[in-house]
This record gives structure tokens, sequence and C-alpha cells, in this order.
């Protein structure tokens, strides 16, 4: 079982930058890959970013590759996810979450097994 609260979400302009945080809890976590997804109002849930559970593989939607980093510290629990050069197109709620499958390249959200409650991020043109 994984517990997973998102924090860092905001108000910021185009052209920004907002660092998103995912505290984790339970003992799986270390061992899960991690992703992020987001939903914008009236919009399916789509995957933003995924990374190995050593953190040595990431992978990115097309949107968001060149723009976001995630990275993760195993020692803390914690997935990040560093957004830069932000879009008012990036406005949605961003979502944690972790899955007991193997590959980073799973970008379904059905396949992730665990979530957070999300956190709102808004960028203003």
């Amino acid at each position: 079982q994984v517990q997973l609260v998102e924090s860092g979400g905001g108000l910021v302009q185009a052209g920004g930058s907002l660092r998103l945080s995912c505290a984790a809890s339970g003992r799986t976590f270390s061992s899960s890959v991690m992703g992020w997804f987001r939903q914008a109002p009236g919009k399916e849930r789509e995957f933003v970013a995924s990374i190995s559970w050593s953190g040595g593989d990431t992978y990115y939607a097309a949107s968001v590759k060149g723009r976001f980093t995630i990275a993760r510290d195993n020692a803390k629990n914690t997935v990040y996810l560093q957004m830069n050069s932000l879009k008012p197109e990036d406005t949605a709620v961003y979502y944690c979450a972790a899955t007991r499958t193997l590959s980073i390249t799973v970008v379904a959200a059905e396949r992730y097994d665990y979530w957070g409650r999300g956190t709102q991020v808004t960028v203003s043109s």
C-alpha cells in the first residue's frame, strides 16, 4: 500500500516555473515506478512523466519534454516534478501516482494503482 500527498501547486505567469512534490508513505515506495498525470477541466487525465524505482530512467509526454523534469529521492520518500517554461495549456490538476508495473513507458492511468488527491497548477497568459 502506498499513500501519496502532492504539494507545490499554485498560480504562475506564462514562462515561469513551479516544483511539485509528492510525499509517499508505505514500504513499497522505493520499489515502485512513479508517475505524474494531469487533468484539465473537461479533459481526460493525461500522462506527464514517469520515473523508475532507482531514478535512473525517466519518460515524458511529448508536450512537456524539455520543459519538465521528474526526479525522486527514495531516502525522503518523495517524487518531484520541476516545471519550467510553463504555458497556459499546462493549467490542470496534477496528480502523483504509483504503479506496480515495472515499465516506465506505461502511460495509461488505469495501469497506476495508487493516487494522490492532486494539486492545482494555474498558468496565466
